[in-house]
């Protein structure tokens, strides 16, 4: 009766060395007596054990490296400070799971070497101030070689990204005095451009309220002709033969205008006045 519980107990024991678990971010190789035997996804897996199947799980997720500061000598014979970071990750497939680990030793440590060979190898062709405004085309470059250095081993290199380029310090002033000067070229050109605008706007100004009293002016030397042709029309019309007392008419009319003295008669009235200097009273009685 022993002998059944003895059973059932190595059994269970046999089934918990055997169990194992592959979790979804994970990707398993089972090797048995050392050599590759099958790929293992996601699930529950059944190990051989006492050593002669093992299971080697490989993360699949995006992972960063850091490639660490390191001094590197520009072509203008400048010690800069560079650091860059590298994110990459294991593809999912059965082949590049396995290159990740038969084909390289440790893909962290060696990315890790190789970024910072290749970052040596790109900044040492430029020069400091190159460096630093070119940090987009360091990035691509060190992303292309990255790629193609590793593409035996299983993995995608997904970005890199350059941390930092530290000048030494007087170097790093001297471009700080560059970009203050530049900016304050870059306001001036601005100043002068609105300054321009603004006389452009105020000579525009000038032209438009001159073409207005033009206009002013023509308008009013119209009206003016006009009322003279209409005093005309009237002359010629009511006053044909009568020359004479149309230019008496004016007299009077301008002797009023400039205020001269008027004396009256006793017992005539203005209108009578006015009449007998234009001559007009005297004809009227003529004709009666």
């Amino acid at each position: 009766m022993y002998w059944i519980y003895i059973v059932v107990g190595v059994v269970v024991l046999l089934l918990l060395l055997s169990l194992r678990t592959v979790r979804p971010i994970d990707r398993g190789l089972v090797e048995r007596f050392g050599r590759y035997a099958r790929f293992a996804p996601p699930g529950l897996h059944f190990i051989i054990p006492f050593g002669i199947e093992k299971l080697i799980r490989v993360n699949i997720t995006e992972m960063m490296v850091d490639a660490g500061g390191q001094e590197i000598i520009t072509r203008d014979s400048l010690n800069a400070q560079v650091d860059a970071q590298v994110y990459f990750k294991v593809k999912q497939d059965e082949e590049s799971v396995k290159a990740s680990v038969y084909n390289v030793y440790n893909y962290k440590v060696q990315i890790v070497a190789l970024a910072r060979t290749t970052l040596r190898n790109i900044i040492g062709t430029m020069n400091l101030m190159e460096a630093n405004s070119e940090r987009g085309k360091i990035n691509k470059s060190l992303y292309d070689q990255l790629t193609v250095e590793t593409k035996n081993w299983g993995i995608e290199i997904v970005r890199t990204e350059l941390k930092e380029i530290n000048p030494p310090e007087g170097v790093q002033e001297a471009m700080n005095n560059v970009v203050i000067a530049n900016n304050q070229k870059i306001a001036a050109v601005d100043f002068a451009t609105a300054t321009e605008t603004k006389a452009d706007g105020e000579k525009r100004a000038k032209i438009k309220y001159a073409e207005g009293d033009r206009q002013t002016l023509i308008l009013n030397a119209e009206g003016e002709a006009q009322a003279i042709k209409l005093v005309n029309e009237a002359a010629n019309k009511y006053f044909i033969g009568n020359a004479q007392t149309l230019r008496k008419l004016e007299a009077v009319e301008k002797s009023l205008t400039s205020n001269s003295k008027v004396v009256l008669p006793t017992g005539q009235s203005l209108v009578n006045v006015v009449g007998d200097l234009a001559g007009v009273t005297g004809e009227r009685k003529n004709k009666e």
